[in-house]
């Protein structure tokens, strides 16, 4: 039985990838993550690249590099619940957004190179330590390294869920080699409008790569099922950071969700912008970043997303801003 949104549970008792290892095909998918290695469309830069022989605008070419591996205890509640989120945070991005966070990470290959081993070590040391899932942070890049990894710890008897934490610009080559091992998607869903997409994070078409990924993960996985505990267990969750100067386009974006994919969809509504990397020299009036979100923006967004008929939302992250 699979049970859906509205029940508030779900009664599955592993993760998705174990199908995949009984009937025998994750020798299939490996295969194809070698070939995509080959021949990178990976992400929505579509750049056709050898792996092998250098790298696109991700900077990252055959070697994975990982920044960080631990539980997290930032994430959503559905995800950290009291032993945190099992996150493995990976070097390099395919997106170079000029308000980035993590740009240490993202923009300049912080960390150390690993092997499919290696990954695989980190997610069966991150399910030993109590970890409710493994959490793959900016993955999809390294999408095609990821699944060889997978497979050797699912053969090792690895059970926890894996949850796909991405920026959103995810190409179909990733999203192929992901179906029936992700247990939970996770994507942003940054922006509506195109213009504004090139100007803060370097690409051009990302409202229409992002939302085609969207509706491929929610087609794979369907809305999200949270367990009795208070657990994510299987569906798709979305991150839309709030900007100011309503620059995310979030009455599009959440009208999109609402009625393209699912009025179930579970959107985590974040207003913890703050200006990073770049973005505190940003301050004419077309891209005023360099400031924090306001409260009356925040709340302005959050009732644009009630109009568009969203009623699933992490709370935990927002409850002091309404």
């Amino acid at each position: 039985m699979n049970v859906g949104a509205d029940s508030g549970h779900s009664d599955r008792a592993w993760p998705v990838y174990r199908e995949l290892l009984n009937g025998g095909r994750l020798a299939d998918r490996v295969k194809h993550a070698a070939a995509a290695v080959h021949d990178c469309h990976l992400c929505g830069n579509d750049c056709g690249i050898d792996r092998t022989e250098g790298s696109g605008p991700c900077r990252i070419a055959d070697v994975v590099y990982v920044a960080s591996y631990g539980p997290h205890h930032g994430e959503e509640s559905v995800l950290r619940g009291w032993r945190g989120s099992g996150t493995i945070f990976f070097s390099g991005c395919n997106l170079h957004c000029v308000y980035c966070q993590n740009h240490d990470i993202s923009q300049h290959r912080m960390g150390s190179p690993v092997t499919a081993g290696d990954l695989a070590a980190m997610m069966l040391w991150l399910e030993e330590q109590g970890c409710h899932n493994i959490n793959l942070v900016s993955p999809t890049h390294v999408a095609a390294h990821i699944v060889p990894s997978l497979v050797l710890a699912v053969q090792a008897g690895l059970m926890a869920p894996i949850v796909y934490n991405t920026g959103g610009y995810d190409g179909s080559q990733a999203l192929e080699l992901m179906n029936g091992l992700v247990d939970i998607y996770m994507p942003d869903a940054k922006y509506s409008d195109a213009k504004v997409a090139q100007r803060l994070s370097s690409v051009d078409d990302y409202p229409a790569v992002n939302r085609a990924a969207l509706r491929e993960m929610h087609q794979q996985v369907g809305d999200l099922q949270i367990d009795g505990r208070g657990l994510a267990r299987r569906g798709l969750l979305v991150r839309h950071l709030v900007l100011p100067g309503g620059l995310a386009g979030t009455t599009d974006v959440t009208r999109f969700l609402a009625r393209e994919l699912s009025i179930d969809t579970y959107v985590n509504l974040m207003a913890q912008y703050r200006p990073a990397y770049h973005a505190r020299h940003c301050v004419d009036a077309d891209t005023p970043l360099a400031r924090p979100v306001t409260s009356d923006e925040y709340q302005e967004a959050y009732r644009a997303a009630r109009r568009a008929g969203l009623h699933r939302f992490d709370e935990a992250h927002a409850r002091l801003w309404r």
